[in-house]
Formats: C-alpha cells, sequence, structure tokens
C-alpha cells in the first residue's frame, strides 16, 4: 500500500476488472488500503478477451495491496445473483460496489438484433440493478457504504448541429441505457442517503483508450489517461454520503473543479492537472457535474 490510505479497512468489490478501467479502479483503491474483490468472467486468459483477473491481483499484490479473484459471468443469472454474498463472505463485509463490468456493442438502430439491444441493457442497467440490490443489506449492516456506476459521455444529449458521430451512429441504444443508468444513480441515491450509503456515477470527459472501446475509437483520436477518471472515482467512494450522493461526475472537469491532486494508479506519483479539451461535450459544467 503507497497511497495516504483513504480505503484503509474498506472492502470494495470491483467489477470487469481484469482489464482496462475496471482493472485501474482497482489497482488505485488497494494502493489507498482498500481490500479489493476483483471479478471478471474468467479467472485466467480467454481467447476473446485480453487480460486476466490473476494479472490484476499480482498487480496490486506486487506494490503491497491486498486482492483476491473472483470468476463470475454477470451475464448467468445464477451468478450475478451470488456474486455478491460470496464476494462480501470471502472477504469478511463489503463496503464498496463499483459497477463497471460491460461490453459495449454499437450498431445503428435500423440494424441492430434484437439480441445486441438485449444485452446492451442487460450488461448496463439489469446488472447494476441485480447487483446494487444484493449489495445494500451489506453496507447497511456496516452503517455506510458507496455504489459508483461507470457512466459514458454518450449519455449526454447530441449538440447541435450533429457532427459526423452522430450522423454515423452506433452509439444510440448504448447511450441510452447510460443515461439510464445515470438517473438510476440519482434515485438509487435519494432512496439510501438516509442510510449513509452513497452512489454516484463517473464517465470519461472524453474517451479512454481500453481493450474493450479502442474499436469505436479512431486511430489518432487524443484520448485522455485512466488516471483522472480513477482519482474521480476514488473521490466519489472515500466521502460520506451526507457530502456526496448523486453526482454524475466526469473524470476531467471533476478534478479540475475540485482541487484533486491526480495520482499514479499505484499511490505513488502524481500526473499534472487535467486539460478539458476544446472537443469536450459542451453540456459539461465547470464542476464536474451533469446533475447531481
Amino acid at each position: 500500500m503507497t497511497g495516504y490510505g483513504k480505503l484503509t479497512g474498506k472492502i470494495a468489490l470491483v467489477t470487469g476488472a481484469s482489464r482496462g478501467i475496471g482493472r485501474a479502479i482497482a489497482q488505485r483503491f488497494a494502493a489507498e488500503g482498500a481490500v479489493v474483490v476483483a471479478t471478471a468472467r474468467h479467472l485466467g486468459r480467454s481467447e476473446d478477451e485480453p487480460g486476466t483477473l490473476a494479472e490484476t491481483v499480482a498487480l496490486i499484490r506486487q506494490h503491497g495491496g491486498r486482492a483476491m479473484a473472483l470468476a463470475a459471468d454477470l451475464e448467468d443469472p445464477a451468478q450475478r445473483e451470488q456474486l455478491v454474498p460470496q464476494a462480501a463472505e470471502a472477504a469478511g463485509g463489503l463496503d464498496i460496489l463499483v459497477n463497471n463490468a460491460g461490453m459495449a456493442e454499437y450498431s445503428r438502430i435500423e440494424s441492430m438484433p434484437l439480441e445486441v439491444f438485449d444485452r446492451t441493457i442487460e450488461h448496463y442497467l439489469r446488472v447494476p440493478f441485480v447487483l446494487s440490490r444484493a449489495a445494500i443489506p451489506w453496507m447497511r449492516a456496516r452503517g455506510a457504504g458507496w455504489i459508483l456506476n461507470l457512466g459514458s459521455v454518450t449519455a449526454l444529449s447530441p449538440s447541435r448541429p450533429y457532427n459526423d458521430f452522430d450522423h454515423a451512429g452506433g452509439a444510440t441504444a448504448y447511450a441510452a441505457v447510460k443515461a439510464a443508468i445515470n438517473r438510476f444513480t440519482e434515485g438509487l441515491a435519494a432512496e439510501l442517503e438516509a442510510d449513509g450509503i452513497a452512489v454516484n456515477s463517473v464517465a470519461p470527459s472524453t474517451a479512454i483508450r481500453t481493450p474493450g472501446s479502442e474499436r469505436y475509437i479512431p486511430e489518432g483520436y487524443p484520448t485522455e489517461p485512466v488516471e483522472y477518471l480513477v482519482e474521480t472515482a476514488l473521490a466519489l467512494c472515500s466521502v460520506p454520503a451526507r457530502e456526496r450522493t448523486g453526482y454524475i461526475a466526469h473524470s476531467l472537469h471533476f478534478p479540475l473543479a475540485h482541487g484533486l491532486d491526480v495520482r499514479t494508479l499505484d499511490g505513488q506519483g502524481d500526473l499534472p492537472p487535467p486539460v478539458v479539451p476544446a472537443w469536450a461535450h459542451p453540456a459539461l459544467n465547470q464542476s464536474g457535474l451533469c446533475g447531481g
């Protein structure tokens, strides 16, 4: 452990932690002292998914953090129903749930198969609902908790005149479900505020290149480093609900507005303050929030 101990004594379940944003959040939370239960579909390497839970756990332990791997296929109703109790029982409780897992599948509406639409809802709305519902009693028993949902800047309405990305289409169904998870976040935050359980959402201000997203990001597009989103995630999972709940936060805007020092994933180094590029969505205000 090499951070400031902001999450010392906390237990965090991070879904989709074998790679990309989920792995980065798991590393940063462990650096701040959390015991991380890292989950994804497979413990080891699969043919269609780079990265493994074993690699994530090894990276965390290499820097003195504590982590365990727990495989679960969240498309399987039985496995997703059991994930939270299995994680809490294995780790000794649950304080933080990060709903990160999902596989984006872009397609114009006129050509989108119904099974792709259904999978999009499954990954990005049903799974967070099921896991959040299961986590609430565990968090309530510990007197507080944090639920963090991964959002997307695509949830914001397209600006007019429409740009080439919007004309090309493909993100409409995905974006609509991400807009739904934002509203879910705000509503659940209100329901759980009296229990001391914070519910927030974090999304890139622009785009982050990961193994899951790179096929949709044009070559040469200037993506942002994942560390800014991860620092925002940490800020949303380390402050009591009475101070910070119902936030729909964005990765570059939020650290600037709140004066956050952005650190490397191992907690040992510092990154420069973020710079919000001119192409960021104009609906994002200077607080880094959209609503909240």
